[in-house]
């Protein structure tokens, strides 16, 4: 996902995605730690990316502690 479209998804709907990503996520590791992916997809570095973003924006959103 590009920025845009993870800065157009609302605050209830990050999460479930991040869940779902993160399910991707374990499938192609697995999948390529058997040898069953295709090589060159670039698919885990671009879901790990998305998370990162997901992840990004949610800790932006958060209310910062004074301590």
């Amino acid at each position: 996902m590009k920025r845009n479209e993870v800065m157009g998804l609302a605050a209830a709907d990050r999460e479930p995605k991040l869940l779902e990503l993160r399910a991707e996520l374990m499938k192609l590791r697995s999948q390529a730690s058997t040898g069953t992916a295709q090589k060159g997809s670039g698919q885990i570095r671009a879901i790990k990316r998305t998370i990162a973003r997901i992840m990004t924006l949610q800790r932006a959103e958060e209310p910062t502690r004074n301590e």
